[in-house]
């Protein structure tokens, strides 16, 4: 009897690892390991030019989103940026015109190694923090893209291409993708593609994925961590954890402004912060006046000036300041969008439809955007910050308190971005840190 269930259950698991190998050997690459891209051409002047292509496009979708409602926005611009780029090197005519306005993208010949360099400096291994990004092509079995097209994507966006079988193994093909995608974001990314998304007609499936996770400089003390109101609109509050630090020793970048008042909190190894974009409520006490001055300003107010100019304005302002204290919630995000509608609306709905031209792909004008899914995760606690985000494009066939007191008890804008250059990783916003 033991003997039999030994030979059962070794059986299971050769037939287990059978079928892991299996799904494993259809990856175009190791998921841990991103290939390098191409940076030979690349200048500081045409990084600066992909970088705020970046970030305008960042801006403008948020704008877009935050017309949705009061609701949390999570997303990973570089993602998006990432899988459209690769999209539009196979576009042609009006359809690359369209896509190019709303990325902003610049000529080729500055997008394709800048990007690279971009792509390569995000992969760079670090001791202090984990960042990787990787990108694919998943292409239907004897469905003929152009040479010169899955090239370019390789060579530029690390972009490797492999071949299922949506035809005859839609699921299958499906669950690969997915699980390539878990794997890439450490499965803080999970089925990416929903059920029914991918048919018999979808011929080709772009993929971004972007995973980081870093611990703060300053660290919060979780001993300080208390239960208290977080205040959603002035008629409207929420008991949420929110976090408390008292840096006697850290000084941070800080700007007190009109409106707002901004605080970057910098992650170990230097590189990489987040940006909290704060709309100035309560009162303080003007010593030279002897008056007291009471803000009321809210999220919509800031939203309202948020512009790829007015950022560079208000970062310029930021200064090493020793703050009284820092209050920070404990949030955690998960968002799904599908951006079809968002795209459309932004400009480009060309490539959603039927006279869509995407011959810089195959020769022919036979493929259409099917769909743009964008999905992203991200945890901020005493210790740190992971965050996560994948980008699947399918592609069918046509057949305040007083001055240095830093509160985040109401409504906030966050970014991650690069320190040095001010790529922005990722971009949100909390409106109610007690919903996931």
């Amino acid at each position: 009897m033991t003997k039999n269930v030994f030979i059962i259950f070794a059986v299971f698991f050769i037939a287990a690892g059978a079928i892991a190998a299996g799904v494993y050997f259809l990856y175009p690459y190791n998921p841990g390991q991103p290939p390098r891209a191409n940076e030979t051409g690349r200048t500081k002047e045409g990084i600066k030019e992909v970088i705020n292509a970046n970030n305008q496009f960042a801006l403008e979708l948020y704008s877009e989103l935050a017309q949705s409602g009061q609701n949390n926005i999570f997303y990973s611009p570089y993602s998006i940026f990432t899988a459209l780029a690769m999209t539009y090197e196979g576009a042609k005519g009006k359809t690359a015109q369209e896509i190019k306005s709303v990325f902003h993208f610049p000529e080729n010949n500055i997008l394709e190694p800048n990007f690279a360099k971009i792509y390569n400096d995000l992969n760079k291994p670090n001791k202090d923090y984990t960042l990787t990004t990787g990108n694919a092509l998943w292409v239907q079995k004897n469905f003929g893209l152009l040479k010169d097209y899955t090239q370019r994507v390789e060579e530029y966006y690390g972009g490797k291409a492999t071949n299922l079988d949506f035809v005859n193994e839609t699921e299958k093909s499906r669950q690969i993708i997915n699980s390539f995608i878990e794997e890439q974001t450490n499965n803080k990314i999970v089925n990416l593609i929903p059920t029914g998304f991918l048919d018999a007609l979808t011929r080709l499936v772009l993929t971004n994925a972007i995973y980081f996770k870093g611990e703060w400089v300053w660290q919060f003390d979780k001993n300080n961590t208390k239960e208290m109101e977080f205040h959603i609109s002035p008629t409207k509050v929420v008991k949420t954890p929110i976090m408390y630090m008292d840096p006697k020793k850290a000084k941070f970048k800080y700007a007190d402004l009109e409106k707002l008042q901004i605080l970057e909190l910098p992650y170990k190894g230097d590189q990489i912060s987040m940006l909290i974009l704060l709309p100035k409520q309560g009162g303080k006490y003007d010593p030279k006046t002897g008056e007291s001055i009471n803000y009321n300003y809210t999220l919509q107010d800031i939203e309202k000036d948020l512009t790829i100019e007015k950022l560079k304005e208000w970062k310029k302002q930021l200064k090493e300041t020793k703050l009284g204290s820092v209050y920070l919630p404990k949030f955690e995000i998960k968002t799904k969008y599908f951006l079809n509608k968002d795209l459309k609306a932004l400009g480009m709905p060309t490539a959603f439809s039927s006279e869509a031209d995407f011959s810089g792909m195959t020769g022919r004008r036979d493929l259409f955007i099917d769909f743009v899914i964008h999905q992203a995760y991200v945890k901020v606690d005493e210790k740190g910050t992971e965050a996560a985000a994948a980008t699947a494009v399918g592609m069918n066939w046509t057949a305040v308190a007083p001055r240095n007191i830093f509160r985040a008890d109401h409504p906030f804008i966050f970014i991650i971005q690069q320190k040095d250059t001010g790529n922005i990783l990722f971009l949100g916003r909390v409106i109610d840190p007690s919903k996931l």
